[in-house]
């Protein structure tokens, strides 16, 4: 645990946001369960992963992490929960690369919650950026004819606009505790799983595969970003978090011989290149403080 701490909080960023880029490549590996069954299966991992953090981290004083956490963060973690669904839902009905893509304009969304509810200015290089943007999803969902792949690009847009109230929340409640929340995230995910899903019974090897998601990939890509993001600055953040875009696409081309359309990767370059815009416009917000 000390070893973890003691790393820089660059490298762990970025760590986490390489683990998490192998997500889609898992869930489009399952052989026979649904995607409600993925969700429940990999978010009960998950949350054995982070209870064991807990218990690392707080030992004795674990139920009262929880409970100061209170209800800034019990409602972060229902919205973090929602993402978590998300994310299941659009790995499995779109494409890897569309996904990732449309989880990168977080940054885009947090701008904009953070004019509507913390009365933050838009810069003028924030509004080019929210312009660009839009112009690639766009051609991104525009591009989506048949109504699985379109459900699953607009379902993805609930993981970065849930991603950026939960910053916001953070923002208005600096003392809420990143990690307890997780752990609600969890539960809520891992509960709307069980309950929209006929059974819960998948094979063996679904099991191995849910468990290397939930323990490994988004739980340990989670704890690595929540530790790293607090020694790193925030637009850093936003720079290393593209690993997961840049990784994502790449492992499903290699694994899964998932070739993006070419319409999809102008769209989603042009996001990409907006979310760029977005952290040189915090770069030099934090140059005039």
């Amino acid at each position: 645990m000390n070893i973890i701490q003691k790393l820089p909080g660059p490298f762990l960023v970025f760590l986490g946001a390489f683990i998490l880029s192998f997500g889609g490549l898992i869930v489009k590996s399952f052989e026979g369960a649904t995607l409600w069954q993925i969700l429940f299966w990999r978010q009960l991992f998950f949350v054995v992963l982070v209870s064991i953090f807990l218990l690392l981290t707080y030992k004795k004083k674990v139920f009262m992490a929880l409970y100061e956490s209170g209800l800034p963060g019990f409602f972060g973690g229902i919205i973090l929960g929602c993402g978590f669904s998300a994310y299941v839902f659009a790995m499995y009905k779109t494409t890897v690369a569309n996904a990732n893509f449309i989880i990168q304009t977080q940054a885009i969304f947090l701008a904009i919650f953070g004019y509507l509810f913390l009365k933050e200015k838009i810069t003028k290089l924030t509004l080019v950026s929210i312009i660009f943007a839009i112009i690639g999803i766009i051609l991104m969902v525009g591009n989506s004819l048949s109504p699985g792949q379109l459900s699953g690009n607009l379902v993805a847009f609930i993981m970065p606009s849930s991603f950026a109230v939960l910053i916001i929340i953070v923002r208005k409640y600096p003392n809420v505790d990143m990690l307890p929340l997780q752990l609600f995230a969890g539960i809520v995910a891992m509960l709307i799983g069980y309950f929209v899903s006929t059974k819960i019974s998948i094979s063996i090897n679904d099991i191995f595969l849910a468990f290397i998601a939930g323990f490994f990939q988004v739980g340990l890509g989670f704890v690595f970003i929540t530790i790293g993001a607090k020694k790193t600055l925030s637009a850093t953040v936003g720079i290393l978090m593209m690993t997961e875009a840049v990784f994502g696409p790449f492992w499903a081309w290699m694994f899964l011989e998932e070739i993006p359309q070419f319409i999809e990767l102008i769209g989603g370059s042009i996001i990409i290149i907006a979310v760029l815009i977005q952290i040189l416009a915090l770069l030099e917000k934090a140059k005039k403080k």
